[in-house]
């Protein structure tokens, strides 16, 4: 998926629930500055500026909750990337 067409997803309402959370983090990863920390297990961290990202990565199932998608949204808008 292109991240257009994912942004598009991540920011609609209601919510998405059914997004790939492997979508979501291949396009955190791209972003320029942004800084990542695997923690233990399943969880992750994105940095950038002041702001935090941390998360634990969804298991078993591979599409991220509501909670999930939200949080990435609002990272995306803290750190003026929409």
């Amino acid at each position: 998926m292109n991240d257009k067409k994912l942004l598009a997803k991540i920011f609609q309402n209601p919510i998405n629930s059914g997004i790939h959370w492997a979508d979501i983090e291949k396009m955190l990863r791209k972003i320029e500055g942004l800084d990542v920390i695997e923690g233990a297990g399943s969880k992750v961290a994105f940095y950038k500026k002041q702001s935090e990202l941390s998360i634990h990565r969804p298991h078993p199932s591979k599409e991220s909750l509501r909670y999930r998608v939200k949080l990435v949204r609002e990272f995306l808008i803290e750190i003026g990337e929409v």
